[in-house]
């Protein structure tokens, strides 16, 4: 999708954003999907109040997804499962965001949610950076 023009009065629905996540997941090699089966994604409009704040945010729009769940690397076959893992992908930021940066909203929403199942993973910020910069560098490889 190419960002919107200012006279277009159609934006992409949460069904749609849900519709380009689900392809974006999708695109997870098998042998990482396969862990995946169960996860849930979710869109909303923004985060609420309450996440801003607990995670710091000036803005709501400064958050365009959200891991919510127990990783991976701290669950255990015998755990009592209470709720199901869930990314939160929110359509007015990833929109924003869209417009301003000139990245195609398919691309922009795979960004995420990959970022989000390496939270699911176990992975940290730092460790997926690291990760990110590693593939970026030809002589890493």
């Amino acid at each position: 999708m190419t960002p919107p023009y200012p006279g277009d009065k159609t934006s992409p629905t949460l069904d749609d954003i849900a519709t380009i996540a689900e392809a974006a997941l999708d695109t997870i090699p098998p042998l990482l999907r396969r862990h995946t089966v169960d996860l849930v994604i979710a869109v909303r409009e923004l985060c609420d109040e309450e996440i801003g704040r607990d995670m710091g945010l000036t803005s709501p729009f400064e958050l365009l997804g959200l891991y919510h769940g127990r990783s991976l690397d701290q669950k255990s076959l015998h755990d009592v499962v209470q709720d199901v893992d869930r990314i939160y992908l929110y359509r007015r930021a990833l929109l924003d965001f869209w417009a301003e940066s000139g990245e195609t909203l398919e691309a922009i929403v795979r960004n995420v949610i990959i970022h989000e199942v390496g939270h699911h993973f176990g992975l940290s910020d730092d460790d997926m950076d690291a990760l990110e910069q590693s593939a970026a560098d030809p002589q890493t490889l």
